[in-house]
C-alpha cells in the first residue's frame, strides 16, 4: 500500500502509523472470536446449506484456533499456525481433513476478514495467501471390467464411480417398478442433481413440448424442508426432455393420482413431482439413501446419486452431445468446468478417439495379391520343360 504527495516527512510518518494500525477506535480489545460472531449474525442472505457450512467452519476451526487472539493483531503467521495445526492433529485422531475441507475453511476465513477490512476494522487481510495442500478435483472413473473385478476382488473403489451404458441400463431395469423410478430415469439421462429432482414442481414441466425448467432446490436446515435456490445462476435452465424420459414422468403422474385418490384428506397438496404416498416432498438426504439401498441390492458396482448425474454427462459426450449443450443441460457456470471434470469419457468412445486419431497418420491400404518371388524349388516339384528351339537338322528333317 503506498500513500505520497506528503509536505513533511513528519505528516508521511503520521500517515504510516495510521495505515499500519487499526483505522477505527471499533478495534480496540476486539478479539477475532467475537468479530467471527458478529459477522455470522450479519450473513443473513445465503443459502441455508451455506450458512450451515460458515458456521460449522467458524465454530469448529476459526474460534479454537484464532478467537482469542486480537482482531487488530492477527498475523499470516497465526493463520499459517491454525492450518498446520488442523493437519496434524486431525491426523494424529486417524481422521484427516481433506484439502478440499482445508480449501472451504481458508475461504470463510477469507471472507470474514474481507468483511474486517471493508469495515475499517483492520488494513489487510492476514488469511489471504497461507500455504494449503493442493486440492485436485476429483474426476469421474467409469466402471470398466478391470475395476469391476478390482472392486468385486479387493473392495477398491473410485472417489467418483461412474457406470457404464450397459450398468446404467440394467439398474434401470431392476428399479422399473420402484414408486420413484421416473426421478432415477430423470438424473441418469437428464442430469438432473439430487436437490433439483427433489424441488421439481409439477409446473415446472411442460410434458407436452418436451421441457423442464429448474427454478430451485430445498435444502435441510434443522430437520426440516425449507426452499432454496439453485446452486448457481447457472443453475436456473430449462432442459429438454427425450421421449423415454416423458413417458417415464406421464408413468408417474398416473401413479401420484393414485396415490392422492387412495389417502383421500391425509394427501399434502404440495404440487411437488417426486413425493411421499402422502404427497410431502422428498428430502435429498433421504433420496441418497434410498439409491445408496437400491444400488447394494442390484449387485452393481457402487455409485451415488451424484455419480448417476456424472453418469448422464458421460453418456452424452459419448453421444456427441457438443461440450456447450452438456455444459447447459447439467447448469455448470463456466465451460471449462465441464472439459475439466470429464475429461475422461467412456472407454469405447476413448478408444474410438485414439483409433481415427492414429488413422490421420497410418490410414488404412487396400491389401493386394502378393507376388511370387523366385526361391528355392520345393523337394517335390516337378520340373517344368523349357521351350527349346529346334536344331538346323530336326528343321531340315520337318521340311523334307
Amino acid at each position: 500500500m503506498r500513500r505520497g504527495g506528503f509536505a513533511s516527512r513528519s505528516a508521511a510518518v503520521v500517515a504510516l502509523e495510521a495505515l499500519s494500525g487499526p483505522t477505527s477506535a471499533a478495534a480496540a480489545g476486539l478479539r477475532t472470536e467475537e468479530w467471527l460472531e458478529r459477522w455470522l449474525a450479519s450473513q443473513v442472505s445465503l443459502r441455508a446449506s451455506t450458512s450451515r457450512g460458515y458456521a460449522a467452519h467458524v465454530r469448529g476451526y476459526l474460534v479454537p484456533y484464532l478467537g482469542g487472539i486480537a482482531l487488530a493483531e492477527l498475523s499470516p503467521a497465526d493463520v499459517q499456525g491454525m492450518f498446520t495445526a488442523i493437519i496434524r492433529g486431525d491426523a494424529a485422531l486417524g481422521r484427516p481433513v481433506s484439502a478440499a475441507t482445508l480449501r472451504r475453511i481458508h475461504a470463510t476465513l477469507r471472507a470474514t476478514l474481507n468483511a474486517a477490512v471493508r469495515a475499517g476494522l483492520i488494513t489487510s487481510n492476514p488469511g489471504r495467501w497461507p500455504e494449503l495442500p493442493a486440492a485436485a478435483r476429483p474426476r469421474p472413473q467409469v466402471w470398466t471390467p478391470a475395476l469391476t473385478q478390482r472392486w468385486e476382488q479387493e473392495g477398491w473403489r473410485p472417489v467418483v464411480g461412474v457406470w457404464t451404458a450397459e450398468q446404467t441400463a440394467q439398474f434401470l431395469q431392476l428399479v422399473r417398478g420402484h414408486r420413484l423410478y421416473a426421478l432415477f430415469h430423470l438424473v441418469a439421462l437428464r442430469g438432473l442433481r439430487r436437490g433439483e429432482a427433489a424441488g421439481l414442481r409439477w409446473s415446472d414441466l411442460d410434458l407436452d413440448d418436451g421441457t423442464l425448467t429448474v427454478t430451485g432446490q430445498p435444502q435441510q436446515l434443522g430437520g426440516r424442508l425449507v426452499p432454496g435456490p439453485p446452486k448457481s445462476d447457472a443453475g436456473r435452465r430449462v432442459v429438454a426432455l427425450d421421449r423415454t424420459t416423458i413417458a417415464a414422468l406421464r408413468a408417474h403422474q398416473a401413479r401420484q393420482q393414485a396415490e392422492r385418490a387412495a389417502a383421500g384428506t391425509g394427501w399434502a397438496e404440495t404440487g411437488y413431482v417426486f413425493t411421499t404416498r402422502m404427497g410431502k416432498p422428498v428430502g435429498p438426504d433421504r433420496l441418497t439413501r434410498l439409491f445408496r439401498r437400491l444400488v447394494t441390492e442390484s449387485g452393481l458396482p457402487p455409485v451415488t446419486l451424484h455419480g448417476l448425474r456424472h453418469g448422464a454427462a458421460t453418456l452424452a459426450l459419448a453421444a456427441g452431445t457438443d461440450l456447450k449443450i452438456v455444459q447447459d443441460q447439467l447448469g455448470h457456470s463456466t465451460i471449462t468446468l465441464t472439459a475439466d471434470t470429464y475429461a475422461s469419457v467412456l472407454p469405447e468412445t476413448a478408444r474410438a478417439a485414439a483409433d481415427n486419431t492414429a488413422a490421420l497418420l497410418f490410414p488404412a491400404r487396400p491389401r493386394r495379391a502378393a507376388k511370387r518371388r523366385p526361391g528355392p524349388r520345393r523337394a517335390d516339384s516337378r520340373p517344368v520343360p523349357a521351350r527349346v528351339r529346334p536344331c538346323r537338322c530336326q528343321r531340315a528333317g520337318r521340311a523334307a
